[in-house]
């Protein structure tokens, strides 16, 4: 993992904390993906996107793609819209690494809101200080997005979710339950390559 964005950092210490074994991610193991065309991934499965965590929970094994946005405030220091867009790609790119991994994996994409002061109680399933901010985790899996995600921008080539979804389909890391599409059948490529790289797997 390319280790220079403070949300992906302090993302790494709370599941330190949390004693979950994890993975991070080196974008060179984008060689591992088939070559050539394939059904699954199209024309040109070398673009394809890295996601950025490996975890194991209890519950099941996350492909987790951080989403660093700052957490804005309104006049009355309430907290202000929480923005969760992400690009077409990304949503095409986690799909791809679901259908690769194979039963047992569910991609979520992780929503990191960091402030300089402590956000209130009760509004975040995750909620921790590192170094000198506060960060504010929300979780979406991969599928339950891609069912109700809008357009946000065609010329960026964006979409999101309404406040009221967003808030509607968060999940936590651990407990959280499982959208529909993760119980689909999948090829067992990626248990075969999670066994080999847990061997080099962080333990909290």
């Amino acid at each position: 993992m390319l280790r220079r964005h403070h949300c992906e950092l302090a993302f790494e210490e709370h599941l330190r904390r949390l004693r979950l074994p994890y993975v991070a991610v080196d974008e060179a193991k984008r060689s591992l993906l088939p070559d050539g065309p394939d059904e699954a991934f199209g024309a040109d499965p070398g673009a394809i996107k890295s996601f950025d965590f490996l975890v194991s929970t209890p519950e099941r094994n996350l492909l987790v793609d951080i989403k660093g946005r700052k957490l804005r405030w309104t006049a009355r220091s309430r907290i202000g819209r929480l923005e969760n867009w992400v690009t077409r790609e990304d949503l095409r790119s986690l799909e791809r690494w679901e259908s690769l991994f194979g039963d047992g994996f569910e991609a979520v994409f992780v929503f990191a809101y960091w402030t300089d002061r402590q956000p209130p109680d009760g509004e975040f399933d995750h909620l921790l200080r590192h170094r000198d901010r506060w960060y504010a985790l929300r979780c979406v899996t991969r599928a339950d997005y891609a069912a109700i995600a809008r357009t946000r921008s065609l010329k960026w080539e964006t979409i999101d979710l309404s406040p009221d979804d967003f808030a509607r389909v968060a999940c936590g890391l651990t407990g959280a339950r499982r959208s529909r599409a993760a119980d689909r059948p999948r090829p067992d490529f990626g248990r075969r390559l999670w066994a080999s790289e847990r061997r080099g797997t962080v333990m909290a």
